[in-house]
């Protein structure tokens, strides 16, 4: 990127940045490694809790921690070719301690995760991308290989769809939770790749309320004025369902705590 694109994109990010009102909550808490790192409030819904965390990509230092601290089963849910394999060499380290450093780049190692404390029954994985339908959808690789996360929407090439894909399953959050056998979430994670609003809305609408909801609105790094309104419209939603945006992390990160 030439350096007026990257003036250019600057001033589109400032003129279409989301107005979105952060209330900081007393009770935040941080999991995960820099890169992967997510806030919420810490309360006794998570301890024992099954949550859904959607988008792995090859950092889990978040779900790995946040099982550890919990106690609790996370069903992680990413058909991404890499994430799966990640989550194999997780899977082959269960019950061993960290050997290795975190990377800053967000690609960490399976050997930098402490694992001592987990099992098969804390970290599940649903190699399906997360979607408002449970049906056969199109993965579009990112624009950069060196990359890892594939989208639904391909909003890494500006929504063309009209590249490469590969077809994988998709799930929606009501699937996941009948097939857990759980009635209510008390977190879901949502990093999926601009396929975030679209869930969130769906879910909303089916009536599922998660005590907590964290997400990455990836529209943020495509600035336009339609994205800084579909992001600001699924804000309003979640504040009508009776959420409370408590933190934001960067530009694109929020967590939102159900409160009324």
């Amino acid at each position: 990127m030439s350096l007026l694109s990257r003036v250019l994109h600057r001033l589109r990010k400032t003129l279409y940045k989301p107005a979105i009102v952060v209330t900081p909550h007393p009770a935040l808490r941080s999991l995960g490694y820099a890169y992967g790192a997510w806030h919420f409030v810490d309360n006794g819904s998570l301890k024992g809790a099954t949550v859904i965390s959607a988008g792995l990509g090859e950092d889990a230092s978040f779900d790995v921690a946040f099982a550890a601290a919990y106690g609790a089963r996370v069903i992680i849910v990413d058909p991404t070719p890499r994430a799966v394999m990640h989550f194999d060499q997780i899977k082959a380290r269960l019950g061993q301690g960290a050997e290795a450093f975190f990377a800053a780049d967000g690609k960490q190692p399976a050997a930098a995760y402490d694992l001592s404390k987990l099992d098969a029954d804390n970290l599940t994985l649903v190699p399906a991308a997360l979607w408002v339908a449970a049906e056969p959808v199109r993965f579009y690789p990112p624009q950069n290989l060196e990359h890892v996360s594939f989208s639904i929407t391909d909003f890494q090439r500006d929504y063309a769809k009209d590249g490469d894909f590969i077809e994988v399953p998709g799930v929606t959050v009501a699937g996941l939770m009948q097939e857990a056998g759980v009635a209510e979430l008390p977190l879901i994670k949502l990093d999926i790749e601009g396929a975030e609003t679209e869930v969130l809305t769906h879910m909303l609408a089916a009536g599922i309320r998660p005590g907590q909801i964290l997400v990455e609105y990836d529209e943020v790094h495509r600035p336009s004025a339609a994205n800084k309104a579909k992001v600001e419209a699924c804000d309003r939603a979640l504040r009508a369902a009776g959420y409370t945006c408590v933190h934001r992390k960067g530009d694109s990160d929020f967590s939102y705590l159900r409160t009324a």
